[in-house]
């Protein structure tokens, strides 16, 4: 079987609740930032959470779910737990229609990743996650035949948190290029890139696609954007800069596009990031100018923060169709 675009990345079930800012303040959640946080810590925060919404997450999987919301066949890798948590994300992502490869792990203490994001009233959501079995996966949950059979392999820069995931990461990234497909990476968040700066620099020249925001692109060349971006097209087959609320920047070479965006005060911004990300691989994918995959991403983003969730409520390519896309 072949594959579109396939993900590598954490398997999360995304728990979702309403909190205010003085709950924020009293549970000692830092406002608009992804923690990660320990067992028990997670346990304390899910008892406290109010009406509930669940969903399977993760970064990668949220994309996956937007580009095969556009009809495009996806496969995730991933590693849950063979527990409550773990076959609702596997039967979930599969009904969304992305393959889960990986069958559910039975034993073994620990349990399917969650992260708990408390949605403020203005959008803000503060993700607290609780890696769990996720931080597991490793060189041995890649097949190579999912791997070796995409047109795009599309990573997630917290895997580098684990040595086992870096090396699943890598492995996956080889076995894509070497069959001749394109590899491409989400920085995931300022604070992942300070971590890995060197593999990710290293990541950045090896790679056909790199995604990131502004703060992620300046953690890492350590300049602001201008100095950032000179290197980075430097460096990389294809750069991608979001910048909350500006122009999306997009760079390849001698060639660059700059798109706008419509400021809208978010419902929720869970998924924002993934969901441009959906768009613009789409627009990759099917080989779409950068400006057209940089308005794709931009209308995907917007799409998925006018409502609860990180998942697209509505058909995306009706509403490219509405944008004069496709």
């Amino acid at each position: 079987m072949s594959y579109d675009v396939v993900g590598i990345g954490n398997a999360i079930v995304d728990v979702i609740s309403p909190a205010d800012d003085s709950f924020l303040d009293h549970m000692g959640i830092e406002k608009g930032i992804m923690q990660l946080v320990e067992r028990e810590r997670g346990e304390r925060l899910y008892g406290a959470m109010t009406d509930r919404v669940q969903a399977p997450g993760g970064s990668v999987a949220n994309t996956l779910a937007g580009l095969g919301n556009l009809g495009l066949k996806t496969g995730f890798i991933g590693r849950v737990r063979d527990d409550a948590l773990g076959r609702f994300y596997a039967s979930s992502l599969t009904a969304d229609g992305t393959d889960f490869v990986n069958e559910p792990a039975s034993g073994g203490d620990l349990p399917t990743s969650r992260s708990m994001i408390f949605v403020s009233p203005d959008g803000e959501r503060s993700m607290n996650t609780y890696l769990g079995i996720s931080s597991e996966l490793g060189p041995e949950d890649v097949p190579d035949e999912v791997a070796g059979a995409t047109d795009i392999l599309f990573l997630e820069g917290y895997l580098y948190d684990k040595p086992k995931g870096k090396e699943a990461f890598e492995h996956a990234a080889r076995l894509c290029r070497n069959a001749g497909g394109r590899a491409g990476i989400a920085l995931s968040d300022p604070f992942c890139v300070d971590r890995h700066r060197n593999d990710f620099r290293r990541l950045v020249r090896e790679l056909d696609c790199v995604i990131g925001n502004q703060h992620e692109w300046e953690s890492l060349y350590q300049s602001d954007l201008s100095g950032a971006l000179e290197s980075a097209a430097e460096d990389s087959g294809l750069v991608v800069v979001t910048r909350s609320g500006e122009d999306v920047m997009l760079v390849r070479g001698n060639e660059t596009a700059r798109v706008s965006v419509s400021r809208v005060v978010p419902v929720d911004a869970t998924g924002a990031g993934d969901l441009f990300a959906a768009g613009f691989l789409y627009g990759y994918a099917t080989n779409q100018s950068l400006e057209v995959a940089g308005r794709m991403g931009c209308a995907a983003a917007s799409e998925v923060i006018s409502h609860y969730g990180a998942r697209p409520a509505t058909d995306l390519k009706e509403l490219f169709r509405k944008n004069g896309l496709i």
